[in-house]
């Protein structure tokens, strides 16, 4: 976590642009976590795996990891050097997110409301709507797809594309509860490393 003077509690709206009815997650977050924490909890509230390149847009600039071998050559900042509250100060302001670069999932992250810091466990989901496509399906045009033909039991891929996305995927699902027990066991996580333990 980047240190700053600035202490208080973000209301992150991140919504999945490009599908509709809309995939989205609201989190409150502690305003001086980095990029990194932030694109970590994003990972976890969302339901991606972290297994591809990923980079905020913040208009012209551009935030990665430094160690990433796809940055070399690339004008961009350490995203562990910058803290959510120098890219993000003003409600209503946002940030674009983009993972995977193959599938090209960009997601919008609105400061929706800056509120007072209190001695609270962060970062928190405390809302959200419909499941996070599978990975590897091909980006927006291949999530559409694949929604048609899981519609459709008759359809020769159904199957096949079962198989795929595992036969309890629902894309209608999100559930609070197990979504925000898991952005709290990152914290724990990220706690027990800054610790060393």
């Amino acid at each position: 976590m980047v240190k700053s003077e600035s202490k208080s509690i973000y209301q992150l709206l991140i919504t999945l642009k490009g599908i509709r009815p809309a995939i989205w997650r609201r989190l409150l977050v502690d305003s001086r976590m980095d990029l990194w924490e932030l694109h970590l909890t994003v990972q976890v509230a969302m339901g991606w795996s972290n297994r591809y390149l990923h980079q905020f847009i913040n208009g012209r600039k551009l935030y990665r990891m430094h160690d990433d071998e796809f940055v070399y050559g690339i004008d961009s900042e350490d995203e562990t050097e910058v803290a959510l509250h120098h890219v993000l100060s003003k409600e209503d302001q946002f940030l674009l997110y983009e993972y995977d670069f193959d599938d090209h999932w960009e997601h919008e992250i609105k400061l929706e409301e800056v509120k007072p810091w209190s001695d609270q466990m962060l970062p928190h989901c405390i809302d959200g709507c419909r499941a996070c496509p599978p990975e590897d399906c091909g980006g927006i045009g291949g999530y559409r797809h694949l929604i048609k033909a899981l519609s459709d039991h008759k359809k020769p891929e159904y199957q096949e594309l079962i198989r795929f996305v595992g036969p309890g995927f629902d894309p209608d699902r999100f559930d609070l509860e197990e979504t925000d027990f898991a952005v709290q066991e990152l914290f724990k996580q990220q706690v027990m490393h800054w610790r060393g333990e």
